[in-house]
């Protein structure tokens, strides 16, 4: 009995231990998050001071009270968390941390599914954060650039169809977390229709209650297209700024101030982050040298060399003026944009909308820029989810572009093509 007593003793203690750890560990949370709270505080009351405005006006007591509904969202989320009971990973740190290169030792039937099924390893994908960070890999000049307080907001836009959840929710984690609040106005998830389920229920519990207010889902009744699913986030967007992306893309530090500074300056430029790459199937994070976005004569998009007077100012972190665009990632005035059509809605499916829109800004009085201190890594896919025709499409859409825009020069498209001209 004396023994049985003595178990039960020290089983009562280890219980009360191991209790009082975890009891610890929350109490360090929330006094982690109260010391966040504190800097939030003083970082509002300088800035009203810097402003010259008085400290506790009812502008700054609003901004306090939005930080402070923030905060308490993130403390839910660290303490209960979202992503878990979908098999998802958030917080920092874990697998693919620091854009690595990533495996997994289980190499199933199920992986090579969905490798088939998403053009990346969606399995891995599921393993990885969901905040993880990635190289910095602007150039040095950018890191000590200043931008104006007065920077209008931007709508970012994603496009989807059948993707990966966690690749979703990974652009999405991405943008929030590397775009500052008061510059992101709202986030546009376009739908184009699409199969998976999870792409349904689990999205919009997720974003609903991750981000309430800021994230916004537009499904399409009907399969559009790549091309008028962008123009229906287009329509969606209330912000002066629309930035478009594909959904399988993760953005590095400071890559908006650059953006909206450079329309800020003239809205007639169409900006376009430089595009690092994300490896398709160990999600390992690659430097892109810095490069302009031209074509060839079947109007199939590529990168190119710097024109030679960026070359000769020997400034990495300059503009690079560029006659065309990769598609994946551009930003763009919201009202200009309009008033020079947006993208061609004509044009089916995928491809010859970047490059038409190219010709078209240029030759309307506008511009297109690739900025190097606006960095976005993006995963090139090794299947597109439209269906099996996109090299139809491309086609069509590319003969489309050439009729409207190149006069006598359009022959060297179709001779491209390898079609005779009616």
């Amino acid at each position: 009995m004396a023994v049985a007593r003595k178990i039960k003793t020290l089983l009562t203690v280890n219980i009360l231990v191991f209790v009082g750890i975890i009891l610890f560990s929350v109490y360090c949370r929330i006094q982690d998050r109260s010391q966040e709270l504190v800097q939030i505080v003083r970082s509002a009351d300088r800035r009203a001071r810097s402003r010259g405005a008085k400290v506790g006006s009812l502008a700054d007591r609003e901004s306090i009270l939005q930080r402070l509904d923030h905060l308490e969202e993130v403390v839910y989320n660290q303490l209960n968390g979202l992503a878990k009971p979908m098999g998802l990973v958030e917080g920092p740190g874990g697998l693919g941390q620091g854009g690595m290169a990533a495996t997994l030792r289980d190499d199933s039937h199920e992986s090579e599914t969905k490798y088939e099924e998403y053009g990346y390893n969606a399995q891995l994908s599921d393993r990885i954060s969901l905040d993880r960070s990635i190289p910095d890999y602007r150039p040095k000049k950018c890191k000590q650039m200043t931008y104006p307080d007065d920077l209008p907001q931007i709508s970012v836009v994603f496009i989807f169809v059948n993707e990966a959840l966690s690749v979703i929710l990974r652009s999405v984690h991405s943008v929030v977390n590397h775009t500052p609040s008061h510059l992101l106005k709202e986030i546009i998830l376009v739908d184009d229709n699409s199969d998976n389920v999870e792409l349904k229920f689990n999205l919009d519990q997720y974003v609903n209650k991750r981000y309430p207010g800021l994230v916004k889902i537009v499904r399409n009744n009907k399969r559009e297209g790549l091309i008028r699913a962008r123009i229906q986030g287009w329509k969606a967007a209330t912000s002066p700024v629309v930035g478009f992306f594909d959904a399988h893309v993760e953005f590095n530090i400071g890559w908006v101030e650059p953006a909206l500074t450079r329309i800020k300056e003239d809205r007639k430029r169409i900006i376009l982050p430089a595009i690092d790459n994300i490896k398709y199937n160990t999600f390992e994070v690659q430097q892109y040298a810095n490069a302009a976005h031209g074509y060839n004569w079947g109007l199939w998009c590529m990168y190119i060399i710097p024109p030679q007077e960026w070359l000769d100012k020997g400034d990495e972190s300059a503009p690079i003026r560029t006659p065309a665009m990769i598609g994946c990632s551009f930003v763009v005035d919201r009202e200009y944009f309009g008033e020079i059509g947006l993208l061609d809605p004509g044009m089916e499916v995928y491809g010859g909308e970047n490059i038409e829109l190219g010709m078209r800004v240029w030759q309307c009085g506008g511009s297109m820029e690739v900025l190097p201190c606006s960095r976005v890594a993006h995963i090139e896919r090794t299947k597109k989810p439209y269906n099996n025709d996109i090299d139809y499409y491309a086609k069509r859409n590319a003969l489309r572009a050439a009729e409207v825009w190149m006069d006598d020069f359009k022959s060297h498209v179709y001779m491209a093509w390898n079609i005779p001209m009616a």
